[in-house]
């Protein structure tokens, strides 16, 4: 199974392999789009060194979508754009990056709220021709305007500058949207499943190791925190309840359990992977409950975590930050993966495990960050344990079914490429009847 690699590339290999991993494997408190309007408007706030008295907010599809609905952390219940760059912007402090919202008090909630009563205080709008996560906040106070442009990344701050005067960045929209779609076509090519396996059974892992045990110790925390108390939709605690004696089934509640919370505004911090606290949860829970099942600790569960992780970020990199494809599907293959190798499964079952599950759901959509993502969780994880239990069992779908090609790095490409680029038009499409632009008739 090991890859037949000098030990420089090995060393070389490790040393790329843990960067990914600490680059991705980032706390964040809350859903991540709203947290990262919230960042922009923390910035454009301290950047114009009051508070605004007005807000305008640009921003893609996919941040628009993904805010719309879900609810923005110790916000005291609040949902929408507004509410997260106005919050952002009277109580977030930008230093804390994705944890922006953690200091918000009560001054800043009832500021907040009593800003927001004014319909005029915040202006939205779409903004086109720019890379699916896209945010523009400009604030203005005593005739001033500070204006932030975060881009491609949740972080990302390509453009910050004073009165027209820029302080940092450099930005051209549609330049800046080519060479996102061009880093997308092209990102998935500094991993292999081969190369993630041998890393996870021989790498030397110890620069990840810390990474690795907050992602345990927080997702793990959030989800028993959605198993104990009624969040949202309660997925979790209504798959726990059905059948408490199933380890797939506890996989899959206690990944749910974990985005039923966070979905819903629970104000505790997850470790996300790709950009996504409910994909940082998906690759972590069902590795978590498969491996005390099986026995799998210290080291090696560390080493399969990695695993699960590295294959999430491997299929989702063909994709890109945000489309209409539905990223847990991407983190559930990494599970998958890391159950099979847990179980004892060879480099071919491991694949297997992947294609079986890309094979399976690998068309649910993704039409914003809301309660219902849990069940999609849900659902990602079972297809999964069910591509592993095929792949355990000698059996799995093959080449010319759908979008499965002959390898397995080839049906990760293609699939990727569906969502990238064939489910584009479906993700105008999904905005539009959000937004209400579209009357679907019955």
């Amino acid at each position: 199974m090991s890859c037949e690699i000098d030990s420089t590339t090995v060393a070389d290999r490790d040393e790329q392999y843990c960067s990914i991993l600490n680059r991705e494997l980032v706390c964040a408190l809350g859903c991540t789009e709203p947290i990262a309007v919230a960042y922009a408007a923390a910035i454009a706030r301290e950047t114009l060194g009051s508070e605004p008295e007005h807000l305008e907010l640009e921003c893609s599809g996919n941040i628009i979508k993904n805010v719309k609905s879900v609810t923005v952390p110790n916000s005291g219940g609040m949902h929408g754009l507004e509410a997260a760059a106005t919050l952002g912007a009277v109580g977030g402090n930008p230093e804390n990056a994705l944890e922006v919202l953690e200091s918000v008090d009560d001054a800043a909630r009832a500021r907040t709220a009593e800003l927001l009563a004014d319909p005029a205080f915040a202006d939205v709008s779409l903004a086109e021709n720019v890379p699916n996560l896209y945010i523009r906040v400009k604030a203005r106070s005593e005739g001033h305007t500070a204006d932030i442009i975060i881009s491609d990344h949740h972080t990302n701050v390509v453009w910050r500058a004073l009165d027209d005067r820029k302080l940092s960045g450099s930005w051209d929209a549609p330049e800046c949207a080519a060479v996102v779609a061009d880093a997308a076509r092209t990102q998935g090519s500094s991993l292999s499943l081969e190369g993630i396996i041998d890393f996870a059974e021989h790498g030397e892992i110890t620069g990840a190791r810390a990474a690795l045990m907050r992602q345990m110790e927080l997702n793990d925390a959030i989800s028993r925190e959605g198993l104990e108390h009624a969040w949202g939709a309660e997925v979790g605690r209504t798959l726990l309840a059905s059948r408490p004696d199933d380890v797939a089934d506890r996989a899959r509640a206690r990944a749910a359990a974990g985005s039923d919370a966070r979905m819903s505004g629970c104000a505790m911090p997850v470790v996300i992977v790709c950009g996504s606290g409910n994909q940082g949860i998906t690759t972590c829970l069902p590795v978590l409950e498969y491996a005390e099942k099986l026995g799998v600790t210290g080291d090696r569960l560390l080493r399969a975590l990695a695993l699960s992780d590295l294959v999430a970020i491997h299929v989702k990199s063909y994709i890109g930050e945000l489309s209409a494809f539905c990223g847990a599907v991407c983190a559930a293959c990494g599970a998958g993966a890391a159950i099979t190798w847990m179980s004892g499964g060879t480099l071919e079952q491991i694949g297997a495990t992947v294609v079986n599950t890309l094979g399976n759901v690998g068309g649910i959509v993704c039409d914003g960050a809301k309660s219902s993502c849990a069940a999609k969780i849900s659902a990602s994880v079972d297809a999964a344990i069910l591509g592993h239990s095929m792949a355990m069992a000698g059996k799995s779908f093959h080449a010319g079914e759908g979008i499965v090609q002959e390898t397995i790095e080839e049906t990760i490409a293609s699939m990727g490429y569906v969502g990238r680029v064939g489910m584009k038009p479906t993700d105008v499409e999904i905005l539009n009847i959000m937004i209400g632009k579209t009357q679907v008739d019955c």
